[in-house]
Order: structure tokens, then sequence, then C-alpha cells
């Protein structure tokens, strides 16, 4: 049993928050993005926040040692576009593997510091893999439904590029997240699956879905249940939610998932609901209060927090996660045969 699997038995690891929130308090300028490496570039970089891994390190750096500061046990790499696929908007593309690995050697030197300086708190890596800017089950184009903007196979080889580079930089584990397309997800876990393979490796896995409104569906139709069956074909460290709604509004699908899941349980939700203005106002203290009610229930094993999400709201969440024991992992009641 592996370090990471080891901490997930006895205690509910605590996730870190927004990298984008995070980021924003810096106001960066499209020359903070450039740098100077990227002075000449031909179109605007502004907004490619995993760019910033190259260009300002420093801050990435700060930002993932503030979240471990706060509580966390587990930071996501800057890379939730890294691929082939998602930088193909700013002319990128040949950047993927440097921008991959610069953003893990970033937060596992990081890691590696922190740990050192508390041995009975390892701190981990996870390398963050979005859903990209496309989808591989529905078309684009209202008025032709049979077209795709991606294929399976086009996906699978920028998901295993991405995946490869995070893994040479030092990741100790991948994290497949805020899957609104579940074929999309697909062609990552296959992806991982072969790197596994040829590297004789055996990485633990996140998948994160994200429930996209009050249907209790994801964006391409699924129920909290049949995203699970969906991903449950290849050993898991946790399956859950991320993105799209605040900590209230995930309980119900949450609870689905402890019923169900033969992995961990993970939730990271939104600082609420966004306002007119798509900001986030809730406080930590209210996150925190909401959040209680998963550890009551005892559904969760990994916690953390998405859009609007500071340290301090890591913190609220870490410091009452300690009163509480993780969730108990058992077998599901489901068969992934049918």
């Amino acid at each position: 049993m592996s370090k990471l699997e080891e901490q997930l038995q006895k205690n509910i690891l605590i996730l870190d928050g927004a990298m984008g929130t995070m980021l924003q308090e810096y106001k960066f300028s499209e020359e903070d993005f450039r740098g100077k490496r990227f002075s000449d570039w031909p179109v605007s970089v502004q907004g490619n926040n995993d760019l910033l891994s190259l260009t300002q390190p420093e801050a990435i750096a700060t930002i993932h040692r503030k979240y471990f500061e706060a509580g966390a046990d587990i930071v996501e790499t800057n890379t939730f576009s890294a691929t082939t696929i998602a930088m193909a908007d700013y002319k990128m593309e040949e950047l993927v593997d440097e921008l991959n690995y610069e953003s893990a050697r970033i937060a596992k030197e990081v890691a590696m510091k922190m740990t050192e300086e508390n041995p009975e708190k390892p701190r981990f890596v996870a390398g963050a893999i979005g859903p990209t800017n496309k989808t591989a089950s529905m078309s684009p184009d209202v008025n032709d439904p049979g077209f795709r903007a991606i294929s399976f196979e086009e996906l699978r080889v920028a998901y295993k590029q991405q995946a490869k580079a995070l893994i040479e930089g030092g990741v100790d584990i991948l994290l497949v997240e805020t899957v609104f397309d579940t074929l999309n997800a697909k062609a990552a876990l296959f992806a991982i699956d072969e790197l596994k393979e040829e590297l004789q490796l055996d990485i633990p896995i996140m998948v994160s879905g994200t429930i996209t409104d009050a249907s209790g569906r994801t964006l391409s139709g699924q129920t909290a249940e049949a995203f699970l069956i969906s991903v449950s074909h290849i050993p898991l460290l946790s399956v859950g939610f991320n993105c799209a709604l605040g900590a209230k509004q995930l309980t119900p699908h949450l609870e689905v998932l402890n019923r169900f899941a033969s992995s961990g349980v993970s939730a990271y939700p939104n600082a609420g609901l966004p306002n007119a203005f798509g900001e986030y106002d809730q406080d930590a203290e209210e996150m925190a209060s909401q959040i209680k009610e998963y550890l009551e229930k005892g559904l969760v094993n990994i916690l953390g927090g998405c859009c609007g999400t500071t340290p301090e709201h890591i913190k609220a969440i870490a410091e009452i996660a300690k009163e509480y024991d993780p969730r108990k992992i058992v077998k599901p009641e489901f068969s992934t045969a049918l």
C-alpha cells in the first residue's frame, strides 16, 4: 500500500482550492502572461493560465504553498487546459510537454519542501487533466446533430501526451476532472491505462465529474449513478464531483456515490452559486458549514474547493474535517457488467 493510500485510509484528505481565483488577484497583464520569452507571440495569450507556469513560476509556486499552509494534503498542477486541443486557441500546441512537465515540477518541489518541514503530514501532487474545450459525444452545431468537433482517437492522443509529461514532472496522482462528457473522460482513462502498461507504473487515478444544473445530470445527460458506472471499468483512487454547484446542491449526488462507489469519494464544490456578475460570494465559514453535512453523513474521503475558493476556504474545510473519520469504502451494489 502506497503512502497516499495509507493516508486515505486514516484521514479525510484535503485537496486545494481554485488556481484561477488566486491568479485573478495578481491582475496579470498581457505583458505579464507573455514574459520575455513570448513577447513577440503572434496572438494574445492573456487568460492562458497554464502558460504562467513558464512565465510567472514564482506566482504558481506561491499559490501551491498557500494551499499547503492552509491544510491541503494534495495540490493540483496548473495544467487544466494543457492539451494540444485547448492550446490550439493560443497556437501553443508545441509547448504542451513543457507546460505539463514544468507545472508538475513546480508543484512537486513545493510539496517535497512542505513534507520535509512536517514529515508527519506528507504532501502530494495531482496532475490536473481538464475536459478540453471540445466534446466527443455531442455536436456543437444544432443544425448538424451528427457532427463531432473531435474524435475519441484525437482525445486519446492528446491526453496521453499530457499524462506522460505530468508523470515525468513528478506527479503522485492523475486527476481527470470537471468531466461534463464521459466519452472525453473515457479517452483520458484509456490513454492513462496505456501509459501505465507502457511505463510499468501503477499511478493512482482520481476522476471528478460535473453535474451541470438542477436536473442532476452531466452535460452529456448522465445521472450520478450512470456516470459512476461509466468510469468504473478502471481501478480508481476516488470518484467524485466538482464545479458547477455549491456544496449544498452537491449533497444528493454524493449520496449516490457513497452508496455505490467501491473507491474513495471526492468532492470539491464551488464557493456557492455565482451571482449576477458570475462571481462567488460564499465565504469560508458558510461553505465549511455546508460541507459539514458530508462529514456527518460519512460521504467523502477527499475534500477541497473549486471556483471561487481560496486558502481561507480550504483552511476552514480542513479544520472541520479533522473532527470526522473518512467514509468507509465498501463493495458496490451494482455490477459494472450490466
